[in-house]
């Protein structure tokens, strides 16, 4: 190695568990930390999952446009919380449908243009034997960071 080049990332892609605070909320504190550090872009996103949307919802358009909105209210309180933190470029992202760690590494990763992940590791059992976090990283293809 002739000259040492510092590892830095511009687009880091934060993953938001509205139902596991404790790991999600540390892994919002560490995306904060490294997005000021590098003064990148942070997008925190969040994907309502099918289980999260029985039968009787899936029919009823405002049932689920509830959810969203409630999903929306999360996400939006972090990235309020980020821009107040001194983080200059916050984007919150919500989608819908599909295995959660699909959907962020298909769809939602190659659109914010992130390269990095960050997520929080999942609560015990929380997803029973499919952790999200362990999929995330056995098949992004950018660097991804799991905070316990």
């Amino acid at each position: 190695m002739e000259k040492f080049e510092p590892l830095t990332f511009q687009r880091i892609l934060l993953t938001v568990d509205p139902d596991d605070s404790k790991s999600t909320q540390r892994a919002f504190r560490y995306s904060v930390t490294m997005a000021i550090k590098f003064k990148a872009s942070l997008g925190i996103c969040s994907v309502l999952e099918n289980n999260d949307i029985n039968i009787y919802d899936s029919l009823t358009p405002s049932k689920i446009e509830a959810k969203r909105d409630q999903l929306r209210e999360v996400v939006g309180g972090y990235a309020d919380c980020a821009s107040k933190a001194g983080v200059e470029d916050v984007t919150p992202i919500i989608s819908v449908g599909g295995s959660i760690d699909d959907e962020i590494l298909d769809s939602i990763a190659p659109k914010f243009k992130a390269d990095l992940l960050i997520c929080g590791a999942d609560a015990t059992g929380e997803h029973g034997n499919r952790s999200i976090s362990v999929k995330l990283v056995k098949k992004s293809k950018i660097s991804t960071i799991i905070i316990r």
